[in-house]
């Protein structure tokens, strides 16, 4: 038999570097984890995870509004469907900034390539003479109740009007001041696009 006093015992040496490397282990698991929360915390995010529009918090919420549109009928929200909708509200006196912003948004739209169908163009209130319409267009009517779920909607004037975008159940999540860049718009929505 084995007296446990004649077992080999193991050297304090190499006794304290299997201690000092479990220690390490732990600081290490636990210290990045702290960091990350950290970081999480503070509202730090990558480059990649930001987005270019103003995030709304709270959303505007749409669900209950049903625009009108402007040749008749309703435009219906339809969840199902998984299209998102970016919406712009111009003021009367936006002419010739609105009718650049009509060819950026129809630019951007070609830019989905095969996500383009799940994207609609709103337009609230007449277009502007010379706008740039596809077929995703929809002229609404304009309507308090409509208005009132666009944050800073006159903001907008000659220089341009904001731009924003509508998930597809009906919750206006981003805004693009007006003069925004394009570009960031189609990044936005392409990140959004790959979420259905």
């Amino acid at each position: 038999m084995n007296d446990p006093r004649t077992a080999p015992s193991i050297p304090a040496r190499e006794r304290n570097r299997n201690r000092g490397l479990l220690v390490l282990i732990v600081v290490v698991f636990f210290g990045s984890a702290l960091v990350a929360g950290a970081l999480r915390f503070s509202g730090w995010r990558p480059a990649g995870m930001k987005n270019h529009g103003e995030l709304l918090q709270p959303p505007g919420d749409l669900r209950q509004v049903v625009p009108r549109l402007a040749g008749g009928g309703e435009y219906p929200w339809n969840p199902a469907e998984r299209t998102w909708r970016i919406m712009v509200a111009p003021p009367a006196d936006c002419t010739d900034a609105c009718v650049a912003l009509s060819h950026d948004l129809d630019k951007v739209w070609r830019l989905f390539g095969h996500n383009a169908d799940h994207v609609n163009i709103l337009w609230v209130g007449e277009p502007p003479e010379g706008a740039l319409r596809n077929r995703v267009w929809n002229v609404v009517e304009p309507a308090p109740e409509l208005s009132a779920q666009l944050p800073r909607v006159e903001e907008g004037g000659p220089q341009g009007a904001p731009v924003y975008v509508v998930d597809p159940n009906g919750f206006v999540i981003l805004r693009y001041a007006p003069g925004f860049d394009p570009g960031h718009l189609r990044t936005d929505v392409a990140r959004l696009l790959k979420l259905k």
